[in-house]
């Protein structure tokens, strides 16, 4: 009890309170502000040691001198009881409550200061961009608060990776390592991680992080940046909690593209060690695999993931030929294989690309992928997503479970999965799919169009339009096709012919400009436009087309011809058999499933086959001669 009412008369004990709560405000300033002038990480690290080094000098400081009105003087010579003390330690006290205040002022200030900071150079950019957060807000709080998923501890939500390159043209770079960083966190059990998707539309947006952690339901942020120079790069991220913007972590790491593998790893692991996940299996050696030996085609596969991403059609063939120059320099790279399947199998829909050309070009990549890393989910999806384009929907079926058993949370896979059932007839099913894809990535537009719209479907109405609306938020054109329907349901004539024609123009492309128009018209307006729209289509197939456009047998339905749409369609596949088979299971195609035609329709193109190897949908039964009938 003496020395401590020794120490607290020679005032060590209020030295040591000023000296801690001055430093802590030091390193968080420091933390915040180094990164942006890209300071090294060792700089950061140095402070902390001399910090940590001077609170002991401080001490032995203060125990030795006493502050005075004469200015510093040894303790051993001061008057004993010598009053005008009081006053140093008045002033003390004093500055100690300053230093607070600050403290409290640069936590409630440091989380916008931070988030500006590490944006600034990205704002702008995506100044056209949708208001996501605004438009939550914007919603009823009984729908904002249903559209927000709950929120668990072990979380985060990987934002893009601001490109502080002095050349523009290396953001694909940016984007690449947040995404590469993403993609291994997914990898980890226990972790729930924001799907792509959903964290990459907040790109370029200063928005609250706070708010970004409600909407997409994630305890943690990670944010950060990349500049690339030649053969360098330097990547600096911090972990921030949302709620309050605490700062949990920063770093950054320096080296050459030959250990972008190894950068990527270490980021990934000071994260999950942050978290405390306990990492389990395989993950105990490695997060981030060495997908090629070769920086340059690394770096080209990056490229042509961005134009993938962005489904760029206009880029598609650059694209291509980035990955085929890849593949030149590392045979072996199994990852650049899977992503040119998914570029072909996703040609014909965005670029025009002959179809037959384009499947059997993506199934070959996908196959020389699952060959060279049978781990691969990814592979499996791309080979899943063309068998389904070419109607081999049991193997489809089978690949798709494959790519689900290696990778159970990819949000692409569980979203194809969830389309493919339920353009098979399995809608109850692929509601499921299509709900998990969702609770991973709820920003994703595709997800919410399909989900808003079999929404609408089961009458749903308030749900349905909530969802369509978040997809057209994001500038999804086709989602005009869902929210026809709800306008009909709803007596809005005119804007549900309105929304059909926005929703059918991209798969109206080899037709006249106002095709999607006369069209819409003819589904929904009077005998004259369905005469007219009719005898469009008649000039279409007159000239008997290589690929039958995906909107024609879904307009045939809509005009009232279920009979010729089947006998169109089943000629081949068409350029986009979804649209018409997800017609087919809505209400829409009541009475066209109810047709004598139907059986052989459904057994010409091949969706009997994955009825006989998984059951009939609920639609439908099966009756003892093998044919099947539909309500």
């Amino acid at each position: 009890m003496r020395l401590l009412a020794e120490l607290n008369r020679r005032n060590v004990i209020r030295m040591a309170g000023l000296y801690l709560v001055g430093a802590w405000l030091a390193l968080q300033v420091a933390e915040t502000l180094l990164p942006i002038f890209d300071t090294p990480g060792w700089v950061l690290k140095a402070l902390v040691v001399l910090l940590a080094l001077g609170f002991f000098a401080a001490l032995i400081f203060s125990w030795i001198y006493e502050l005075t009105p004469d200015g510093l003087k040894r303790e051993r010579d001061l008057p004993a009881g010598d009053v005008r003390l009081e006053g140093t330690t008045r002033k003390l006290d004093l500055a100690i409550i300053v230093l607070l205040i600050a403290v409290a002022a640069l936590t409630l200030w440091q989380p916008t200061l931070t988030h500006d900071s590490r944006h600034a150079a990205a704002a702008g950019s995506q100044a056209a961009a949708p208001a996501v957060i605004s438009q939550v807000q914007s919603e009823t709080p009984s729908a904002a608060g249903r559209d927000r998923p709950a929120v668990v501890e072990k979380s985060i939500a990987v934002l893009p990776f601001v490109n502080m390159s002095a050349d523009a043209d290396n953001e694909y770079f940016a984007d690449g390592i947040s995404e590469e960083i993403l993609n291994a966190l997914t990898k980890v059990r226990d972790l729930k991680v924001a799907g792509r998707t959903s964290s990459f539309q907040f790109k370029g947006r200063n928005e609250d992080l706070s708010e970004i952690g409600a909407a997409l339901g994630v305890a943690h942020v990670l944010e950060g940046s990349v500049r690339k120079q030649g053969d360098r790069v330097r990547i600096t991220a911090q972990l921030i909690h949302a709620s309050d913007g605490f700062h949990l972590w920063s770093d950054t790491y320096d080296g050459e593209l030959s250990d972008i593998f190894e950068l990527q790893e270490r980021i990934a692991r000071a994260i999950t060690g942050k978290l405390e996940v306990i990492l389990q299996g395989d993950q105990q050696q490695r997060l981030v695999p060495v997908a090629t030996d070769s920086p340059e085609a690394y770096a080209l596969y990056l490229q042509a993931t961005g134009i993938f991403n962005r489904r760029e059609g206009a880029s598609f063939a650059a694209g291509i030929e980035m990955l085929q120059q890849a593949l030149r320099m590392d045979p072996n790279f199994a990852r650049a294989h899977t992503r040119l399947g998914a570029l072909h199998a996703l040609a014909p829909q965005y670029a025009a690309a002959d179809l037959n050309r384009s499947i059997a070009a993506s199934i070959e990549h996908a196959n020389a992928a699952i060959a060279l890393d049978p781990r691969l989910a990814e592979a499996y999806g791309v080979l899943a997503q063309s068998q389904g384009a070419s109607r081999q929907y049991l193997a489809a079926r089978e690949s798709y479970e494959r790519a689900l058993a290696l990778d159970p949370d990819d949000v692409l896979s569980n979203f194809w999965m969830g389309s493919s059932l339920i353009t098979t007839g399995y809608r109850q099913r692929g509601d499921e799919y299509l709900d998990r894809a969702l609770a991973f990535d709820p920003l994703l537009p595709i997800a919410l169009m399909w989900r808003g719209s079999r929404h609408a479907f089961v009458g749903e109405l308030v749900e349905a339009e909530r969802l369509l609306r978040r997809a057209d938020s994001f500038g999804l054109s086709n989602v005009g096709i869902g929210l026809s329907y709800l306008a009909e349901q709803r007596g809005n004539p005119q804007q549900a012919i309105d929304e059909l024609a926005r929703g059918m123009e991209r798969f109206f492309t080899a037709f006249p400009p106002d095709a999607a128009r006369i069209a819409a018209e003819g589904s929904l307006g009077d005998g004259s436009q369905r005469v007219a729209a009719l005898r469009m289509i008649d000039d279409y197939l007159a000239a008997d087309p290589e690929v039958v456009a995906g909107a024609v047998p879904y307009a045939l339905i809509r005009l009232g011809q279920p009979q010729r749409a089947f006998e169109v369609m089943a000629r081949a596949p068409t350029d986009a058999d979804a649209v018409m088979l997800f017609l087919l299971w809505s209400p829409m195609g009541t009475e066209a499933r109810r047709l004598p035609e139907f059986s052989a329709f459904v057994r010409k193109i091949g969706l009997t086959r994955v009825w006989d190897g998984f059951g009939p949908p609920e639609l439908c039964r099966k009756h003892a001669d093998g044919e099947y009938s539909c309500e």
